[in-house]
């Protein structure tokens, strides 16, 4: 074996996993081809979040096979664990579910001696631990670095807490260990996980994550979370937040429905109340916080007057951008067996309706950026145009005859666009 390939679905988590892969194959002195040329093994790491997922996963597999039939083919993820689930069977080479990923790299290494099909992992996820995957470097200038796994909510809509299993979080010695090699070469880590704001190690909670990150990590420049829920949001974590100047100033907390009905159906942690009244608060300490959210349209019994009730407290509430989703059904939840399933139609024009009621939001919170000083991380550099994020979240476009590709800049933002916000670095 000489050369493999990789494609990832999903999640940043599944995104994290992926890069550990790369580096443990790279170690051994195996080369890493695009997943579109023909390669001696090839991964395919897997999503189930929804049957569209799900059929992806199998059609990249397919795809693998055509491209050479006499390669290795690995198969690993959720979607894996989704099939052990329903006892069924994979066609590939390794096939690992949510159990025993990190002894993939072993595995393909030995095949070429066993050339047995290799299955590890289990359809009982009790008590199983977070693997401690220590990663170098990341494909990209912002790192992901995963720190929490698996979930315990169970939203009816969910299928996570079936194929990740139970909430685990790797030890904040490891965290700390696996931040200053990612620094080394990133100025911006995303701490990433399945439940990221339910870190907890058995000492420390996410809070004491952070404000450690920020004492023993002094060359990190940004730390930004990548997704976190309203009911994990603590005082603490606001007060980091309103006083850390690198704690990204940008929280993605997902809503799902603004309708306690639909909100009691999904099985979410909270009422829209509490919801409204937690952002306002994070929005009084931190008056310039970016916060975006997750929308689900079209779940069983969600009338047009529910929906309705949804589009109104988007409106009340002020998010920056919504990520819209359309009810996908999805087999073992709860929300499969909900009777009044919501026709496709009905779904698209939710999506849309809030999908244009989300542009004309993030128009709003760019144009109020104007003016404004913000800090760019720039990501590229094409044309004499550089491109990045600031903290919020937002991307700023500047003229520039200097490539500071990976470099944080301070950025007076100056004008909006076609769509975009574009500055000029401050001192030019």
């Amino acid at each position: 074996m000489k050369t493999f390939a990789i494609l990832t679905l999903g999640c940043k988590v599944n995104a994290f996993e992926s890069e550990w892969y790369i580096q443990q194959l790279e170690n051994q002195g195996l080369q890493h081809v695009d997943f579109k040329e023909s390669a001696d093994v090839y991964i395919i790491n897997t999503c189930a979040v929804t049957n569209v997922a799900e059929a992806k996963s199998r059609q990249k597999l397919h795809a693998a096979i055509k491209r050479n039939k006499d390669a290795v083919i690995c198969v690993v993820g959720c979607y894996v664990q989704a099939v052990y689930n329903e006892n069924n069977e994979i066609a590939a080479d390794i096939v690992i579910g949510t159990a025993g990923k990190k002894k993939l790299p072993e595995l393909i290494l030995n095949y070429s001696k066993t050339s047995s099909k290799t299955i590890e992992g289990s359809n009982n996820l009790e008590g199983i631990f977070i693997d401690d995957m220590v990663l170098k470097q990341f494909n990209q200038h912002r790192a992901y670095l995963k720190i929490q796994d698996g979930c315990n909510q169970y939203c009816s809509y969910c299928i996570i807490p079936f194929v990740r299993g139970q909430e685990r979080s790797l030890g904040i010695d490891k965290v700390i260990e696996n931040a200053k090699n990612l620094a080394i070469k990133h100025k911006e880590l995303v701490l990433t996980g399945i439940h990221t704001g339910r870190y907890n190690d058995g000492n420390n909670d996410l809070a004491v994550l952070l404000r450690t990150i920020l004492k023993e990590v002094p060359e990190l420049t940004r730390l930004r979370i990548s997704s976190i829920e309203i009911t994990e949001i603590t005082d603490e974590i606001i007060d980091l937040l309103r006083n850390e100047s690198k704690i990204a100033k940008h929280l993605h907390i997902p809503l799902q429905a603004g309708s306690d009905e639909v909100l009691k159906l999904m099985n979410r942690p909270y009422a829209k109340e509490y919801f409204r009244k937690r952002i306002a608060y994070i929005k009084e300490m931190c008056p310039n916080v970016s916060i975006s959210t997750d929308v689900i349209v079209g779940f069983p019994g969600e009338t047009d007057e529910l929906f309705e009730e949804t589009e109104n407290f988007i409106k009340e509430t002020g998010f920056s951008f919504l990520h819209v989703f359309p009810y996908s059904k999805k087999r073992g939840t709860e929300a499969e067996k909900i009777v009044a399933q919501i026709n496709s139609e009905h779904k698209k024009m939710r999506v849309q309706s809030l999908t244009m009621l989300s542009k004309n939001m993030y128009n709003v919170f760019k144009q109020n950026l104007i003016n404004n000083q913000v800090e760019v991380f720039f990501e590229s550099f094409s044309n004499n145009v550089l491109r990045g994020y600031c903290s919020e979240y937002v991307n700023i476009y500047v003229r520039s005859s200097e490539d500071l590709t990976n470099e944080m800049v301070k950025v007076l933002v100056t004008h909006f666009e076609d769509g975009e916000l574009w500055g000029e670095i401050k001192g030019e």
